[in-house]
């Protein structure tokens, strides 16, 4: 199977951006846009899941952390029960694709940190809404590494900024204005932006074809 992407609202062609494995994957569905995310992973050819308790952990070959905002779904996390099994899962290796607030949640460190849990997992220090106010999002093109067919549109809502990389670890995949805003840490990859409400799939889809070739692969 080839996913392609969509047009984009750039009104550009779709382009082939290689295999992706019909793989299991959840969307943390708590708060934010879950349903775009789920909608660009059927694009991929993926099976998803929306996972609400612990047990839709189960099976998983990988989650997607969606945007939203990051102190509610931090609460959620909490009340739902999942907080320690999916900071676990993460822990050991489940393989998570974050847009967002997403990427607030899985840094070790958050400046402006409002108290509410995190996931961490992720060796860096962000700042949450450091791009301004929703009236200040705005769309961009990323010439993003390992992401074949050009720039990948995206767009930035109320988004946070890297402030600092923790680890040598770390793989910075993208910058805006000499900035990190898409980075890579084993089997995190995690993005200030919002390649799914863009429409383009293609960060997406390379993390899918990223992802071990059998659903007992991972060890969690």
């Amino acid at each position: 199977m080839r996913a392609t992407v969509p047009g984009s609202a750039s009104g550009r062609a779709s382009t082939p951006v290689g295999p992706a494995r019909a793989a299991l994957v959840g969307v943390l569905a708590l708060q934010g846009d879950v349903a775009e995310h789920v909608a660009a992973l059927e694009r991929c050819g993926t099976h998803v899941r929306e996972v609400r308790r612990p047990e839709g952990l189960d099976g998983l070959d990988a989650i997607v952390l969606p945007g939203g905002e990051s102190t509610t779904i931090g609460r959620l996390l909490e009340s739902s029960g999942l907080l320690a099994p999916l900071r676990a899962a993460i822990a050991g290796g489940l393989p998570v694709f974050a847009t967002c607030a997403g990427l607030i949640l899985l840094s070790d460190e958050v400046i402006d940190h409002t108290g509410t849990p995190t996931l961490g997992g992720l060796a860096v220090t962000t700042r949450r809404n450091a791009f301004g106010r929703q009236i200040a999002s705005f769309d961009a093109r990323l010439d993003v590494r390992d992401v074949p067919g050009g720039p990948v549109d995206v767009s930035f809502i109320r988004a946070p900024r890297i402030e600092a990389l923790g680890s040598d670890e770390v793989e910075v995949m993208a910058e805006l204005d000499g900035r990190p805003v898409v980075v890579r840490q084993g089997h995190i990859t995690a993005m200030a932006c919002h390649p799914e409400v863009a429409g383009d799939d293609r960060m997406l889809a390379a993390f899918l074809a990223r992802l071990p070739d059998g659903p007992d692969a991972q060890a969690r």
